[in-house]
């Protein structure tokens, strides 16, 4: 199974211009795209996520590389963890804690690709996609006490309203809020294609049909909540500064608007940051059809001064 695909890798390379030496923190290492290429440049990376599956999954690349290098002509990952990896699990809200405690004080580049991994859409038992049945979770962290399950079958219906305009703009919101508790008082939402289903025939009855499925920002707007994304993101970049030399470059992806609207404002109040990019890049046509997801990606990028 791809964990998961690097998106605009050649855009991220291109700012953050990695040269052996460098020190690097890339803030969500999921499944190491952006991270292992970085290393070939002779970097030296902090590796971070709160998803203890997404550290398992690059610890074993490594390790399984260099157990088998020596017998293959050329190998795709031939670093050692604690050398030219350091991997730690932890949220990114608290980048300037874990940087310090791992000896990377003061860093060249930092990388925030802020989507979902497609390993975790993938993975029914998760609970991130509408289009797999499974447990109505959508916990990054595993150890977070709150699932999506237990948000969409205890939340009032003035609550769920909020939270599906707010973090999913959704203009349908009341209607869905109130199918939601009509659905739960008959029994619980246990399951994602549960929910799906639930939304969809919202918006059969007011037959509306778009290029997205209709699931697509509730889903989005359930995920943000459990994770407190917006939160976490909101306390992660002032450190950033800090955290970068003079020349540091601050890469950001994002995929919907509420992030790039913090990461914009961000970047406008910062001191010590120039702006390098006027508006955001996105992915070129032949990115997007190798690899669907990317379409909504949007990188912005600054540089310490």
């Amino acid at each position: 199974m791809i964990y998961h695909t690097p998106v605009l890798l050649q855009t991220v390379l291109d700012f953050t211009n990695p040269k052996p030496g460098d020190l690097f923190i890339d803030t969500t290492v999921g499944g190491g795209g952006h991270t292992f290429e970085i290393l070939k440049r002779g970097a030296r990376i902090l590796g971070i996520d709160r998803d203890p599956e997404a550290i398992e999954h690059v610890t074993k690349k490594c390790q399984m590389s260099l157990s088998t290098r020596n017998s293959l002509k050329a190998s795709n990952v031939k670093y050692q963890i604690g050398k030219d990896l350091v991997l730690a699990q932890g949220n990114f809200s608290n980048i300037g804690q874990i940087a310090r405690a791992n000896g990377f004080n003061k860093v060249d580049g930092i990388l925030f690709d802020l989507g979902v991994s497609s390993y975790q859409l993938d993975d029914a038992k998760r609970g991130f996609s509408f289009m797999r049945d499974g447990p109505l979770d959508m916990r990054m962290d595993p150890s977070l006490a709150v699932r999506a399950k237990d948000i969409i079958n205890n939340f009032p219906e003035r609550r769920l309203d909020e939270i599906f305009k707010t973090y999913g703009q959704e203009k349908f919101s009341r209607a869905i809020a109130q199918a939601i508790c009509s659905a739960r008082q008959i029994r619980e939402v246990e399951t994602t294609g549960d929910l799906a289903k639930i939304v969809r025939e919202v918006y059969g009855k007011k037959h509306i049909r778009g290029k997205i499925d209709p699931a697509t920002k509730t889903f989005q707007a359930l995920r943000i909540v459990v994770n407190s994304e917006l939160l976490n993101l909101e306390e992660a970049l002032p450190q950033t500064e800090e955290l970068l030399k003079e020349g540091g470059r601050l890469v950001i992806i994002g995929f919907h608007s509420l992030e790039d609207g913090i990461v914009k404002r961000f970047f406008k109040q910062a001191q010590r940051l120039k702006v390098l990019t006027k508006k955001p890049i996105g992915p070129g046509e032949e990115e997007i059809f190798k690899n669907p997801r990317s379409r909504s990606a949007r990188l912005r990028a600054a540089e310490k001064i």
